[in-house]
């Protein structure tokens, strides 16, 4: 994937005119890429894969287009963080008072439905392809319908009410479709994922590692699963994932200074390449985005004064803060450490406390072994460690609460926390929700927002996001409404297509 990271199709016309004839006006165009000229070799099927693959960056697969506007919109809403209201990204959605308009929710969908459209052309033109074996096609298939669950998980959370399309259309009467149900979206994510995991391969090798595996299809089925609460087939789904393969890195830090990409504890990542040869700039940019500008950063956002305070009650033996606190965030402690690109060297915050602008920051992805502070790191979508909380939690919703133990405290264990006693199932759940899934998964990619819509949207022990907002002490959390648990369908998209119906409250 790192060598493939986006479509670049150039074809030369490499043709000789051996007469002065007419003919000449009756020869193919070879620097027009249609669908015969298209869809003839594996290279061709494993390009248009990779252009799957790079929608997960944006539509555009540009990085600021992830990185400021679709990262930003899904974060920032959540109680483990605050964004620097200096900063314009996001900022309406950080406060709650955005519009239909905001561009961020637009470049989530159109990233979403990019990598739809490309998704199903890959299942349409692969079959009828003679130059692959039925095994190439059968893998490059699973992929495709991997990442048409994975781009419709974003949208079913995101905004619920949106067009279930699994066909490439070129009509243009059927390019205005209407809305699904909620359940219609599940249900073909759980179709895809299925099917998905039974060709998809255990790994892949040399310049393709980091496309999605049978691990993958199967995390990603069993998260399906969970936020539906479906909690015996998701207990049994990730119990499948346990069983293979994975393990949680010895140091948690090296799942964000790019030591262990696509290792051990990886079950699916965004891949970067930090290439910015020949005018690329394929570089991952959280390092300036969580540093302080005492460090050469922009410090974006924060971690919520909540989520500092939850931390520091997750302790080793001796009292102090565990090792995935220290490796998570920047904040007034003796122990606390931070690199800085102006001393290429990590600081202790006691030095530097009184240059700083803000009183805490984020750590993860600040770590940084390329020069100039560029760096291709990878982001992880979903972890060892995320797998085994979400399989703690159907074990718990399933009467297992000391199985559910069990799984947590390897997660704890490996973050150098003292590991969990006997709890009741009711408390449990809460140590789940408001301690080990925000301390393990802080700041990654749409977690926790994702986390408190579900508890909401659910009906086992429902939480309002609201009153969890208030009791976390989030900016601007009495601006929140019941609309802001979804964002609106895009203006855009509603001003093309009359048969899509706007959000309530918006």
């Amino acid at each position: 994937m790192k060598k493939n990271k986006y479509l670049i199709i150039v074809f030369c016309a490499l043709w000789a005119l051996g007469s002065c004839s007419d003919d000449f006006i009756d020869v193919e165009n070879r620097e027009v890429l249609t669908e015969e000229s298209f869809w003839q070799t594996e290279e061709h099927a494993l390009q248009a894969l990779t252009s799957t693959y790079a929608a997960l960056h944006s539509s555009s697969g540009s990085k600021w287009a992830f990185f400021e506007e679709m990262y930003t919109a899904m974060a920032y809403r959540g109680d483990d963080m605050v964004n620097n209201t200096a900063e314009i990204y996001s900022r309406s959605i950080a406060n709650f008072t955005n519009t239909t308009e905001e561009s961020g929710p637009f470049n989530i969908w159109s990233a979403a439905y990019a990598g739809i459209g490309r998704a199903n052309q890959v299942l349409q033109q692969v079959p009828n392809m003679e130059a692959l074996s039925q095994e190439s096609k059968d893998v490059i298939m699973a992929e495709a319908k991997f990442l048409r669950a994975y781009f419709y998980f974003w949208l079913v959370t995101g905004f619920e009410n949106v067009p279930l399309v699994t066909t490439y259309e070129v009509d243009p009467e059927n390019l205005f479709p209407s809305q699904a149900t909620t359940a219609e979206i599940w249900a073909q994510m759980e179709k895809d994922l299925s099917e998905a995991e039974l060709d998809m391969v255990l790994e892949h090798s040399g310049e393709w590692k980091g496309r999605a595996t049978q691990g993958a299809a199967k995390a990603l089925l069993g998260k399906a699963y969970l936020f539906q609460e479906k909690w015996a087939q998701a207990e049994a789904k990730f119990a499948e994932v346990v069983a293979m393969d994975y393990a949680l890195l010895e140091n948690y830090e090296d799942n964000f200074n790019g030591r262990a990409e696509n290792g051990s504890e990886s079950v699916f990542e965004i891949q970067f390449t930090g290439d910015r040869s020949n005018g690329n700039d394929e570089r991952q940019v959280f390092n300036f985005e969580v540093s302080p500008y005492a460090f050469g950063g922009w410090e974006l956002f924060y971690p919520s004064q909540w989520l500092v305070d939850e931390m520091k009650t997750d302790v080793d033996t001796n009292g102090n803060p565990s090792e995935r606190v220290y490796a998570s965030i920047f904040f007034d402690d003796p122990g606390s450490e931070m690199y800085s690109r102006d001393t290429d060297e990590n600081v202790p915050y006691t030095d530097v406390a009184g240059d700083l602008n803000h009183p805490k920051y984020f750590k993860k992805y600040s770590f940084n072994e390329d020069t100039n502070f560029y760096n291709g790191t990878n982001i992880a979508v979903i972890r060892f460690a995320d797998v085994l909380l979400m399989y703690a939690e159907a074990l718990n919703e399933n009467g297992k609460t000391a199985e559910a133990i069990v799984e947590i405290n390897k997660v704890r264990e490996r973050g150098g926390a003292v590991p969990l006693g006997a709890l009741t199932q009711s408390a449990l759940r809460t140590q789940i929700r408001h301690h080990e899934r925000p301390v393990e998964l802080s700041m990654e990619f749409g977690i926790r927002w994702f986390d408190l819509y579900r508890w909401q949207r659910g009906g086992t022990a429902t939480e309002s996001i609201k009153t969890t907002l208030e009791n976390h002490g989030k900016p601007f959390a009495e601006n929140f409404q019941d609309k802001h648990i979804l964002f609106p369908i895009p203006l855009q998209e509603i001003n093309i297509n009359e048969n899509l119906n706007q959000n309530p409250g918006w």
